[in-house]
């Protein structure tokens, strides 16, 4: 049975948090929907404020190029075998490193001098649009200048600086230039003032400040920025600018981007920069062919030499011994040496090329040494078969063969020379340009117009809902009665908002630091109002509460000014008065009461004059404008109201009056402010707090109840006044608005 009851507890506790969960939530809604009006407002502000920066922003155009590289460089036909020799192969990685790298970009840098910023002063806001959507009809046209500001460009306007040179310490300073009109122009500093003065064309200096302008078309008065940017940052900003990535895996095409918002210099830089990479891709692989035809154009001079240097000897040695012939023997033996000598130029000539390459460790070096010394232990062997010949065909056939082998190493030489320098000239690079950089003026990259507007107005929508929400969670006014509940205090009625009482106040909410004064009594005007309605159902809740009362006296407060305890008491007294009761009020509130405004009397021989000893009670009682109510006003204001309250006199006054009436109300201050309401509710027998929606916290409303629990006095409940319809309490206010009944009208 007990785990049976735990489930149904558990299952009970569940469904109350899912509850309270739904109930946060339809309240979350509830607080958005009350605030739709400001919602929207931000909202609609942050999209129009979107839609001003879509139209004003200046547009960025992007160029964009292609570049292929390739795995193998070109080769010339016929030479594919000495070609292979100087071929390198490039992963796309490595080769938009390169691309990116500062030499290139420094060399692109130089050469269109772009370290230079020159821009023409245009209008704020919105002189950017109107400079941008000129287009002249006619050579160096200009657009009119709006508002008198002829120091700014309209459109049209353009300059071209060849050069500017700039000490060091003006490096990154903007600078102006202003147009005289006529090609004339002016550079000034900082300060205004000119100190450089020349025409377009011409070199300018003052030994510190050199500019030349290539062109320059503005009317008279137009300004421009110049600006000498460091080196290395514009190198850097440009390499972070450009865009550079391999199209797919392994393609070897490689995507260029670069983004400005001029299109032709976004053209013309990345031109520039592809341009300066294949040509530096040639020279990288032709600069090994060029070293090796250096080194062979060097020999060939000392060979040449050597050739005829052997030949003088030849022929002098035959001349001295009168033309000896070669034997046939000995012409065979030569063949042979020449042979052995030539190929052992060329392996010589090998090893010196794969020295360069390799390291002497290195097999393929090590191998062309190999064949050298094998060669050589040849030349030895027919060495040995030349000494067994005859002196003079000795002497013959060394002459002889110095003479053709310097011959064969000089062809040999000449050939490689040939052979190289034709490499050289037809070496293309294992790179090519596929696509020029275009670009596409017609759809710029930025800014995305749709985006922004789009992102401003859920900016404006969030904004606004997070303003919202943390005004809720700073706000503790209570609005719901069920906090009131949650202390203990049960809510006899809930009395809603009345527009009709804005109107008998006449204004709608008070000034800092003053009270709202009704001119008349609601109950009386538009007895039909759901406040009253609200007031109608406190005097049942009253009628059941007061049963064990000691006394029909009711003490009406509230925790703070503002509350609506005058209007309460007025109201309900009205209402109290009206179902045949004989009903007495009493303007307790000795220093601001106020309750005489709404019957249209004067404070005068109220309650202060009253315990005072001044007047009577005859004296002191009003009879109004509604039948069985009568009215004790405030009287003159004391200095002592407290001592007055704690005077006999007020305790004969409550025997005489509960004698007389069916219901005493007596409209008390603030608890929270004076301790009048506690010495008044010692006497009551009942004691009403009134609380107004959206202003009282639950921490302000415990405090007046322990405020009057420490003088002895019991809080038998709370009127929550002032409900306003709102969507946040719609699902959980059960009030008069959700019910209103009201009688058919004929």
């Amino acid at each position: 049975m007990n785990a049976q009851s735990n489930l149904t507890t558990g299952a009970q506790s569940k469904q109350a948090v899912s509850q309270s969960s739904d109930i946060d939530l339809m309240a979350l809604l509830g607080t958005l929907l009350d605030r739709k009006f400001f919602i929207l407002a931000n909202t609609v502000l942050f999209m129009m404020i979107g839609v001003c920066i879509a139209v004003f922003s200046t547009p960025i155009y992007q160029a964009t190029s292609m570049i292929q590289v390739e795995e193998k460089g070109a080769s010339v036909p016929g030479f594919d075998e000495l070609g292979g020799m100087f071929e390198s192969t490039s992963a796309a990685v490595t080769e938009i490193e390169l691309l990116k790298s500062r030499t290139i970009i420094g060399e692109a840098v130089d050469a269109l001098n772009l370290d230079v910023i020159a821009e023409p002063k245009l209008f704020p806001i919105f002189g950017g649009r109107s400079f941008r959507n000129f287009t002249p009809v006619q050579t160096d046209e200009l657009a009119d200048a709006r508002f008198g500001a002829s120091s700014y460009a309209w459109g049209g306007e353009e300059i071209d600086v060849f050069r500017f040179d700039v000490p060091k310490s003006a490096i990154d300073v903007e600078y102006t230039l202003i147009s005289h009109g006529n090609g004339k122009f002016g550079l000034l500093d900082a300060g205004g003032e000119e100190f450089l003065r020349g025409r377009v064309g011409e070199e300018v200096t003052n030994g510190l400040f050199t500019i030349t302008l290539r062109a320059l078309n503005a009317r008279a008065g137009t300004e421009f920025t110049i600006t000498k940017q460091e080196r290395l940052k514009t190198i850097l900003a440009l390499q972070a600018s450009i865009g550079a990535g391999e199209k797919g895996k392994d393609s070897g095409i490689i995507n260029l981007s670069f983004q400005h918002k001029n299109p032709t210099y976004a053209e013309d830089v990345l031109n520039k920069v592809a341009g300066i990479y294949v040509r530096r891709n040639v020279e990288r692989n032709s600069a090994e062919a060029q070293k090796s035809l250096e080194f062979l154009e060097h020999q060939l001079p000392q060979v040449k030499k050597q050739l005829e240097a052997a030949e003088q000897r030849f022929n002098d040695y035959q001349v001295k011994q009168q033309s000896v012939d070669i034997t046939l023997e000995t012409e065979g033996v030569l063949r042979q040496i020449v042979k052995l000598e030539t190929q052992l130029q060329e392996l010589e000539l090998k090893r010196l090329e794969l020295g360069r390459k390799f390291k002497l460790s290195h097999p393929s070096y090590q191998a062309a040494i190999e064949q050298i010394d094998a060669v050589e232990s040849q030349k030895k062997r027919l060495g040995r078969e030349v000494k067994g010949l005859p002196e003079t065909q000795q002497e013959l056939l060394r002459l002889k063969r110095d003479v053709e082998v310097n011959n064969e190493i000089y062809t040999l030489l000449l050939a490689k020379t040939q052979e190289l320098d034709i490499v050289r000239a037809g070496t293309v690079g294992n790179v090519r340009i596929i696509d020029e950089a275009q670009v596409n003026v017609s759809s710029p990259v930025k800014p995305k117009k749709a985006l922004i507007v789009l992102m401003a107005t859920l900016l404006g929508s969030l904004l606004a809902i997070v303003i919202t929400i943390i005004q809720k969670a700073i706000h503790k006014g209570i609005e719901d009665p069920s906090e009131i509940e949650g202390l203990g205090l049960p809510v006899y009625s809930s009395v809603p908002y009345s527009e009709y009482q804005v109107k008998l106040t006449g204004f709608a909410k008070a000034r800092k630091g003053k009270t709202a004064k009704a001119k008349s009594i609601l109950a009386v005007d538009n007895p039909a109002d759901l406040s009253i309605e609200a007031l109608r159902s406190l005097r049942t809740s009253l009628h059941f509460a007061m049963m064990e009362a000691k006394n029909n006296i009711i003490a009406i407060s509230g925790p703070s000014p503002g509350v609506g305890k005058s209007f309460i008491s007025v109201n309900l007294a009205t209402v109290l008065a009206q179902s045949d009761k004989k009903v007495l009020i009493i303007d307790a509130d000795m220093r601001k009461g106020y309750l005489q405004t709404q019957f249209g009397m004067q404070w005068d021989n109220g309650l202060s004059d009253y315990l005072s000893g001044a007047i009577t009670l005859e004296q002191a009682t009003k009879k109004t404008q509604v039948e069985g109510l009568d009215l004790i006003t405030r009287g003159q204001i004391p200095p002592n109201p407290s001592e007055l309250l704690m005077h006999e006199n007020f305790s004969k006054l409550v025997e005489e009056i509960t004698a007389k009436y069916d219901l005493i109300l007596i409209d008390t201050p603030p608890i929270l402010a004076v301790t009048d309401p506690a010495i008044v509710s010692a006497h009551a027998g009942t004691t009403l707090l009134v609380t107004r929606f959206g202003q009282n916290h639950v921490k302000e409303l415990e405090l007046t109840r322990n405020r009057f629990e420490q003088n002895g006095v019991d809080v038998k409940g709370v009127v929550f006044n002032g409900v306003v319809k709102k969507a946040s309490n719609a699902y959980g206010y059960y009030g008069y608005y959700n019910y209103e009944y009201k009688s058919d009208k004929k």
